[in-house]
């Protein structure tokens, strides 16, 4: 991939995201840091990068609506979100004890409950890029970050 491969800019449809709290919120603004920071994106037979990127949810479809740097419509990606579901809903409960443990316990039980949290969302992050696969091409890293933002337009269903 070129260095032009990649995603300059991120936008979440407000409209479908789920109402967050403040440690959900300060994970997705991280997460598009982080993206926006580091990411290798390409679509596969398609127009050259640098990408703009808008993640919408429809009904229980994940859509990746691609334009180009000058905002040309490029290419819609749709997925069913059915097969993150389980994923989604184990990584909201690790979450959820996360941040608790954060709060109450001690370092050695929130290591390994972070160690927990970070499988669950490896598994999701796999499983992104194996739906992604012939279409778009990422780097693991991306496909973390990416899932973070998967799972904040998940959390409604």
């Amino acid at each position: 991939m070129s260095g032009s491969e990649k995603i300059i800019e991120v936008d979440i449809d407000d409209a479908t995201l789920s109402a967050a709290g403040p440690d959900a919120e300060h994970e997705r603004r991280v997460a598009i840091f982080d993206l926006l920071e580091d990411n290798s994106f390409s679509l596969l037979s398609e127009q050259a990068g640098p990408y703009r990127l808008k993640l919408l949810r429809q009904d229980n479809r994940l859509i990746f609506d691609i334009k180009s740097e000058d905002n040309t419509p490029v290419h819609t990606f749709i997925l069913s979100l059915a097969p993150f579901r389980r994923i989604v809903k184990d990584y909201f409960l690790i979450c959820d004890s996360y941040y608790d443990a954060i709060r109450h316990q001690t370092p050695h039980q929130i290591e390994a409950i972070d160690m927990a949290r970070r499988g669950i969302h490896n598994e999701g992050s796999e499983l992104l890029a194996q739906r992604l696969t012939g279409k778009i091409e990422t780097d693991f890293d991306t496909a973390r970050r990416l899932f973070t933002l998967i799972c904040a337009l998940h959390a409604k269903t």
